[in-house]
């Protein structure tokens, strides 16, 4: 790995690991449901009906209303807006606005065959004495020379004679509800590639005449402790599939098996009450929750 910081003293390499295309995945997804009659339907719940105790039908806005047997709260960061909806009590969730940005790596500074590359060390941006003279003059700015958080990370994006590469870094969380579109911060292509110059040096070649960037990005809807909710919830035939932070298509398939046997009403997976929703109901977790430590969250 020789575009890797020659500062660099250690480093993880999880050999038994890769990435792969969210958007394949979702599709192939998508086309294995609909294969097996799965209807989809475009459109917004209003309402979720109920009597005794029990989920009976969803209404739609165009006014259609759906009966329904079993009822599943997988609206991602709209996830406590749908509990509402239910009338179930809430869960300690938080949605936070996560952005990315793709240049075209036309210099090759990293290789195409790289796996995700990861910093894991806080920093401080290596500023000329005139770029720091004109952040420190505005508290907006001012904050862009202390110490940031770690964990940029990238990765090359597309296969064949693509050149793209995609990077992330959220040097400040934003805790916020579900805007869209999604608010963009302008600086969020410059400061993320400067972070990764600390492991990438090669990418300061860029910094003169920054490339043209597309930013994208999304919420990070998750729980104190960084774990799922998914299982059952208090109101009969509703149940939970959320809370998947940033890992979301890594936990999918996983996550669709344990919500699979609730629905068919088969046991579980060993590993399903470290995520059922009943676990907040636990004094003795909740407590655990006030010290837990490291969740792992990029």
């Amino acid at each position: 790995y020789p575009y890797i910081s020659t500062r660099t003293v250690a480093a993880l390499h999880a050999r038994r690991a890769g990435w792969f295309s969210a958007q394949q995945m979702g599709m192939m997804l998508l086309e294995q449901a609909r294969s097996h009659g799965v209807e989809f339907v475009k459109a917004r719940v209003t309402g979720i009906n109920t009597r005794g105790g029990r989920v009976k039908s969803v209404e739609l806005n165009h006014s259609q209303t759906v009966d329904v047997g079993a009822f599943v709260n997988a609206a991602g960061p709209f996830f406590p807006h749908v509990l509402r909806l239910l009338g179930t009590p809430p869960f300690p969730i938080i949605n936070e606005l996560h952005l990315k940005a793709m240049i075209k790596d036309n210099l090759g500074i990293v290789a195409r065959d790289a796996p995700l590359l990861i910093w894991s060390d806080p920093q401080v941006l290596a500023w000329s004495d005139d770029e720091r003279d004109f952040l420190a003059e505005e508290a907006d700015t001012a904050w862009m020379l202390d110490e940031l958080p770690a964990g940029a990370h990238t990765r090359p994006e597309g296969l064949g004679e693509s050149q793209m590469l995609i990077f992330l870094w959220e040097y400040h969380a934003q805790e916020m509800e579900p805007v869209w579109p999604i608010p963009y911060d302008p600086e969020y292509a410059e400061m993320s590639l400067r972070g990764l110059t600390a492991m990438l040096p090669g990418l300061r070649r860029y910094l003169d005449k920054l490339p043209r960037a597309v930013l994208d990005g999304g919420y990070y809807t998750r729980t104190p402790e960084n774990h799922p909710i998914i299982g059952p919830l208090p109101l009969e035939g509703a149940y939970a599939c959320g809370a998947f932070s940033g890992y979301g298509l890594m936990a999918a398939c996983g996550a669709g098996e344990i919500l699979a046997a609730y629905l068919t009403q088969t046991p579980p997976p060993p590993n399903a009450l470290a995520f059922s929703p009943v676990r907040y109901e636990d004094p003795i977790y909740m407590e655990k929750l006030k010290s837990w430590g490291e969740t792992g969250q990029l």
